[in-house]
């Protein structure tokens, strides 16, 4: 009884163990389908607004390299498949986290810094999401979308920086205002 038992179980586990080859044919063909409908989606949403919005973000991609060199990678739109994406993220992480690099001085601002972190947290969240297993396509569109309102807001910011440059002084606002510097305030317990 055991013999037959166990030739059952051998017969059992040969035949399932034994691929279609039709159903393996038929998963590729769904896998197939799947990823190129992932590719069509991320392609059609792969729309960054990399032109400066105004005059100042122009002139400045004139001195700030790196600036101009993120910008120009945002342009460059992949075409080919899902891997020349995945290469473009990687690119774009690496340019996003060289932004902090040679910030002109008049631009070294926090408002500035702050505004580069949340655009190089992005990137690197497409950066993550295009090098999964399964890609989520509609969060990666998402967040090209949100990238593209997050350059708008620093190119606004930067003209804005440059508004307030223009604005003059008057009479005694330095003086003021080396006055209320506390560093330069007499210590409370003078050096015998």
């Amino acid at each position: 009884m055991k013999i037959y038992f166990s030739t059952f179980l051998f017969l059992v586990f040969l035949s399932s163990c034994q691929e279609d080859p039709k159903v393996r044919a038929l998963q590729q063909q769904k896998e197939e389908q799947k990823r190129d409908a992932i590719f069509n989606n991320i392609s059609s949403g792969w729309n960054f607004n990399a032109i400066p919005s105004n005059q100042t973000s122009q002139q400045l991609t004139t001195v700030w390299g790196e600036w101009r060199i993120f910008l120009n990678e945002l342009g460059q739109k992949p075409k080919s498949s899902i891997s020349a994406f995945q290469q473009k993220a990687r690119t774009l992480s690496k340019r996003a986290l060289d932004l902090n690099n040679n910030i002109p001085v008049k631009y070294d601002l926090p408002e500035i810094k702050s505004r580069i972190a949340v655009i190089t947290t992005k990137v690197n969240a497409i950066n993550l999401y295009i090098h999964l297993d399964q890609i989520p396509d509609k969060k990666i569109v998402q967040v090209v979308k949100e990238i593209n309102s997050e350059i708008a807001s620093m190119n606004l910011q930067i003209d804005e920086i440059r508004r307030k440059g223009e604005i003059k002084m008057e009479d005694g606002e330095a003086d003021m205002i080396r006055m209320l510097d506390t560093a330069r305030a007499i210590p409370t317990n003078p050096k015998p």
